[in-house]
């Protein structure tokens, strides 16, 4: 089972990833980073898609039933612009389940439908602690 690092590097195989983090959504705080950022800045960009992601899962309208409260609310965003892709992924932990990864692609070599099903595999087998 990969920790933080092993994960990230693993997303930095996946064709077209410019960069990848580990993110807590709560405070807006990068866990780990890898390879590029948006704009230069990872504790930057950390912050603004953490509030990308605490607002999609705050709101009822785009969270997902669970009764037990058990699972991230959210399973994944999908954010796209005229050169990449941004894809948050919501990691489901023993404690608060606070966190994602946000993987950075570029549009023209990226294949989003791959990175969408790895980043969740990752995210099953990603080990926090």
């Amino acid at each position: 089972m990969p920790g933080i690092d092993e994960c990230l590097l693993e997303a930095m195989r996946l064709p077209g990833a410019r960069g990848a983090a580990l993110v807590d959504w709560t405070s807006g705080l990068a866990l780990g980073t890898v390879g590029e950022a948006p704009g230069g800045d990872h504790e930057t960009t950390a912050a603004e898609a953490a509030e990308l992601a605490r607002l999609a899962a705050e709101h009822g309208a785009f969270a997902a039933d669970d009764p037990d409260g058990e699972r991230p609310p959210v399973e994944d965003l999908i954010v796209s612009n005229r050169d990449s892709y941004h894809l948050l992924r919501f990691v489901e932990t023993t404690f608060d389940s606070s966190v994602f990864l946000h993987l950075w692609l570029t549009r023209a070599e990226g294949n989003l439908a791959l990175a969408r099903i790895r980043l969740g595999e990752m995210a099953e087998r990603l080990v926090l602690g």
